[in-house]
This record gives C-alpha cells, sequence and structure tokens, in this order.
C-alpha cells in the first residue's frame, strides 16, 4: 500500500505541473484569439472574460491526453532513476505497481466528471452568450426545454418574440398548440399575443393554423381580438438555428443532462446527440484510466535498454490516435450510424484490453 501511494503521489504531482503548463498556454492562445477577433469592438476587460470563460472547457476535452503525459512522464523519470528496478527487485510486479494508479484515476476522472464538468458547461453557456451578444446584439434566438413545453426566443430590430409550443411533430418543423408574446424593444413590454392550434416553421416565417390574435395595448384586449384561419408571422428562426441550439456541445452539465433528454423526448425531439454526450462523460473516468494504462506499459523498461525515444514517440501516438478514435466513434454514434453504447464505450474498453495484453507480454513474454 506504501508503494502504490507513493506511485499515486508521484503521479498526481505530474500531471498537476504538466496541467499547469497546458493551462497557461490555453488562456494564453485565447487571450490572443479573442484580442485578434474583437480588439475593436470590445474593451479589455470583456475581451479578458471571453477568454477565461472559453479555457475550462477546453481543458476538461484535453484532460485525458494529461493523463498519457503525465503516466509516460512518471514511469520514464522512474525508470532512469531506476525505481523500477529496485520495485522489481523488491518482489512487486508490474500488475501489481500499476494497480493502484489505476483505481487512482477512476477516482480522479469521476470526481473530473462530477465537479469539472458543471463548471466548463456554465462557463460555455455565459461565453456563447457573451459572443452572440457581442456579434449581433439585435439578432437572438434561443431554445430551451422544460417538463412542459418548448421554449423560444427570437429577435430583431424591433422587438423579442417568446415562443412556447406544447409538442413537436416527428419532422421538427411543426409545433402543436403554440403561443407567441411580443415584447416591445424600447420598453420591454408585451404588445401582442398570438395563440395557434399548430404553427410550421417554413422559410422566413411562422405559418400558423386557427390563430387567435390580441392586441395588448387595447382597453379591452379580449374584445379587439381577432381569429384566423391562417396567418404569417415573420422570423429569423431556420431549423438548422434550432437543432444548433440544441444540439450546442458542453453548455448542458452532466447532472442536468438526464431530466433535458426526458423533456426532450416528452417534447418529441431526437436525443441521439445528447444521449450520446452524457454517455461519452460517463465514459470519460474509463478513457481517462485507458490512457493512464498506454503511457505505462510503453515506459515501464529500463533507460538503458534503449529505444527510449522510439516508446516516448508511440505512445504519443497511441495517446491522440485513441482520442480521435473516441470522437470518431461518437460522431457515428450521435449520426446513428452504429448504436450509442457501442460507439461510445467500445474505444475506452478495447484500449484497456490491449494496453493489459502489452503489459502481459513484456511482463510474462
Amino acid at each position: 500500500m506504501t508503494l502504490g501511494l507513493y506511485v499515486v503521489r508521484r503521479l498526481a504531482t505530474t500531471f498537476l505541473m504538466i496541467a499547469a503548463v497546458f493551462f497557461g498556454m490555453l488562456v494564453m492562445f485565447e487571450v490572443f484569439e479573442v484580442v485578434r477577433r474583437f480588439g475593436g469592438e470590445a474593451g479589455l476587460p470583456t475581451l479578458l472574460l471571453l477568454s477565461v470563460l472559453r479555457v475550462p472547457r477546453t481543458f476538461y476535452q484535453i484532460m485525458p491526453l494529461l493523463m498519457i503525459l503525465s503516466s509516460m512522464g512518471l514511469f520514464l523519470a522512474m525508470a532512469r532513476s531506476s525505481e523500477l528496478v529496485v520495485i522489481r527487485a523488491a518482489g512487486r510486479s508490474a500488475k501489481r505497481m500499476l494497480a493502484e494508479p489505476l483505481v487512482a484515476v477512476l477516482i480522479f476522472g469521476a470526481l473530473v466528471v462530477a465537479l469539472l464538468n458543471p463548471i466548463a458547461a456554465a462557463a460555455t453557456r455565459i461565453y456563447q452568450a457573451q459572443l452572440q451578444a457581442l456579434e449581433n446584439p439585435e439578432m437572438v434566438a434561443q431554445i430551451s426545454i422544460s417538463d412542459s413545453a418548448l421554449w423560444l426566443r427570437q429577435g430583431d430590430a424591433l422587438g423579442q418574440t417568446v415562443i412556447r409550443a406544447e409538442g413537436v411533430e416527428a419532422d421538427g418543423l411543426t409545433f402543436t398548440t403554440v403561443s407567441f408574446l411580443v415584447f416591445d424593444r424600447e420598453s420591454g413590454a408585451p404588445v401582442m399575443r398570438i395563440e395557434a392550434e399548430s404553427g410550421r416553421l417554413e422559410p422566413g416565417s411562422w405559418q400558423l393554423n386557427n390563430a387567435k390574435q390580441w392586441n395588448l395595448d387595447d382597453l379591452n384586449p379580449e374584445q379587439s381580438a381577432r381569429r384566423y384561419p391562417v396567418v404569417a408571422l415573420d422570423t429569423d428562426l431556420t431549423p438548422a438555428r434550432i437543432r444548433d441550439s440544441l444540439a450546442r456541445s458542453g453548455t448542458i452539465s452532466v447532472w442536468a443532462m438526464p431530466a433535458f433528454i426526458r423533456a426532450m423526448d416528452r417534447a418529441g425531439l431526437s436525443t441521439r446527440d445528447h444521449r450520446a454526450q452524457f454517455q461519452a462523460e460517463l465514459a470519460t473516468p474509463l478513457l481517462m484510466a485507458a490512457m493512464m494504462l498506454i503511457g505505462a506499459v510503453l515506459s515501464l523498461q529500463h533507460s538503458r535498454t534503449g529505444g527510449a525515444s522510439q516508446r516516448i514517440l508511440i505512445t504519443v501516438l497511441a495517446g491522440f490516435a485513441l482520442f480521435f478514435l473516441r470522437n470518431f466513434a461518437q460522431v457515428l454514434g450521435e449520426n446513428g450510424q452504429i448504436p450509442v453504447a457501442l460507439a461510445i464505450w467500445t474505444p475506452p474498453v478495447a484500449s484497456m484490453l490491449l494496453a493489459f495484453g502489452v503489459l502481459l507480454h513484456l511482463e510474462d513474454g
């Protein structure tokens, strides 16, 4: 146990140093990118805020790569200092030596998903809102899902419109029991309300059926209300913008994802993308453990055996290959090409089995 805790402490120290270096680099790169894009449109405090808000999500996404670099750096250092020779001479095999680090990485990965994921999701939501307001403050379109309805918001130079729909048809363009509430841009007061039995999103307009309109500026809105068999309302919303709003990666924390998926199911919307994202978050601890094993098994040989540079290159390439394969498989799962569970869980599980196979080969021949 003492030896295992020593290896875990060394691994944690190495990971913190590498993470600090990469975090500083990400901050620097993001500052340069934001200043390049919006240097003449916003002040320095806004630019710094945008830079800081973008870093957590990127840092969270590259943590598996940081783990393989940390594992490789640790065990290469232990090989150079002959600590691995001493550990083997004490009767501790490589398989036994890696047991405690493997458990520690699994626990650490679970804590990262539980704690860092909500922080990254909140920062991403704020960043996208700030970016949208900075790029085009006059045009706003948002969508959200509640337990009972689907809510959209569209805006233009004249005002804001809040849209509520109780359901969505399979085509994703026809909404049932739709309500429109139009707000004046200057005063922020509601000026018109429309309720319709159904509404279909056409290019540039909403086509409403069996609609009733109230002008809220009138003394008696109910008395002056009018009914229309069919009425058209201008809009800048498009099906692509609605899908993009629903599928914004990283804006929903892992804790809120199950309720969000259930609400989308009740609204009749496709949840395959969000199910894939949710399972990918759950598989992150296993992915980080696989990265740690890959970095370890290729770095356990003594430095005097030679070929250290080749092992480093192979380890780095293997880590990036696993990272790419995992993202590629997730895209296939989101598109429905393969089952979601198979797409998400196969890469980390297969990588761990492959790493164990290589370890057994190197240790037992």
